[in-house]
């Protein structure tokens, strides 16, 4: 399935991407790391699509459980 000429995998990473990228632009490091892991989620797909890409699957993955850790049990 494609859109202006882009794969639906495509798009998936660069939704993902942008939405990396937006989370850095965060002052509040709760949003920060809210928005970072809506992005991870996102890679965490991208990868799956990708046919198991195990790289990205992985990292992104950790990243969500880290930036949970952080906003769920360690609220310093």
């Amino acid at each position: 399935m494609e859109f202006i000429g882009i794969s639906l995998t495509d798009w998936i990473g660069y939704l993902a991407m942008a939405t990396l990228l937006v989370s850095f632009m965060m002052k509040n490091v709760t949003k920060l790391r809210v928005i970072n892991s809506i992005g991870c989620a996102f890679f965490v797909i991208y990868g799956i699509m990708l046919a198991t890409s195990w790289p990205i699957i992985i990292t992104n993955f950790a990243i969500i459980c880290i930036n949970l850790y952080y906003l769920l049990v360690n609220k310093n």
